[in-house]
């Protein structure tokens, strides 16, 4: 579950708390092209107010309507498809003729959300498995599979971190990105066994190991879903870690540090660990999209957006930098 689907579930209970009815509307299957994936979540509230979004806002329209009108409360879970025809598609502007299925759940105390919000904030991966016919829910620990599945007789959602960021180093650096990074729905786990960096660490969310990076790595048993950055700048860590790392299923591995020594890092750690050429193409040096950052923060944000294209997918081109006087004249800022 993304941070900003979980924001919705709490804003869901600020609102029963102050006496009103809430619909909580999830995406469980699109077809064509749609806004958003499958687990998306919006919260319609008795009088329209809205938190969330399934679509650009002309589902959330139609939804609000309803809400008013009290179309919305029938006391049990609904399945309902926006966009079947052409017509309907036009109306609630899906584009290609895509098709968006939700599932509106009443929420009642049976439907358990502080207990899940409680047990998310413990950094607990969960399960919530909703039984259409009652809108009775069972929250159960989550499992190797993490899709969500809609059946004649339940749906099931899964919630908590999915994604892993493991950072090498407990700098300044690292204050910034855990905290970033916990804003994005990662997992944050910050290993560092140098006593005067762990000392001062604290970041709420994010764990803190003492252990040795090459021993931290092994033992979280990276994979696809996990991404490793070394900050330390000391290869005695960094390249401990950079050695298990780039030989794990790890979907992203980072460095910091300048170009120069970027090329010293991969002949260390082809020569002295065997790392091969491919596995040294995998490693982002310097690390973080090249932006002109310079301030901690800055950084951050660069690393955590190649970070996010990877993921994705995308790949970011080297940028083209400007003077300040072209980018005058261009009607661009620097």
């Amino acid at each position: 579950m993304d941070n900003v689907d979980l924001e919705v579930l709490r804003r869901i209970v600020q609102w029963q708390d102050s006496g009103h009815r809430v619909v909580l509307c999830t995406i469980t299957r699109t077809w064509g092209s749609a806004p958003r994936p499958p687990g998306s979540t919006v919260a319609i509230r008795n009088d329209g107010l809205v938190a969330g979004s399934v679509s650009g806002g002309c589902i959330e329209d139609d939804l609000i309507e309803k809400a008013r009108a009290g179309a919305l409360a029938s006391g049990r879970p609904d399945v309902v498809r926006y966009g079947i025809d052409a017509d309907t598609a036009h109306r609630f502007g899906l584009p290609c003729g895509g098709l968006i299925e939700l599932v509106l759940e009443p929420v009642e105390p049976r439907t358990r959300l502080p207990e899940l919000i409680e047990r998310l904030a413990r950094g607990e991966r969960l399960r919530r498995v909703l039984t259409l016919a009652t809108g009775e829910v069972e929250l159960q620990p989550a499992g190797d599979a993490d899709e969500l599945q809609l059946t004649d007789t339940t749906l099931t959602t899964h919630h908590g971190p999915r994604w892993r960021l493991l950072l090498i180093g407990a700098g300044q650096l690292t204050q910034y990105l855990a905290r970033m990074a916990g804003a994005l729905g990662y997992e944050v786990i910050v290993c560092d066994p140098r006593e005067e960096y762990a000392t001062g660490f604290d970041v709420e969310g994010a764990t803190l190991l003492r252990t040795m990076p090459d021993d931290t790595v092994r033992e979280l048993k990276v994979d696809g879903h996990t991404a490793v950055i070394a900050l330390t700048h000391d290869p005695k860590l960094d390249d401990m870690a950079l050695m298990e790392a780039l030989a794990s299923a790890a979907f992203y591995v980072g460095a910091i540090g300048s170009r120069v020594n970027q090329a010293k890092r991969a002949a260390r750690l082809k020569e002295h660990f065997g790392l091969t050429d491919a596995q040294l193409a995998r490693l982002h040096g310097p690390v973080g999209l090249k932006n002109g950052a310079r301030t901690p923060p800055e950084i951050a944000v660069s690393i955590l957006a190649e970070l996010t294209a990877v993921r994705y997918g995308f790949r970011v081109p080297e940028p083209v930098a400007v003077t300040a006087q072209a980018a005058v004249d261009s009607g661009c800022s620097v």
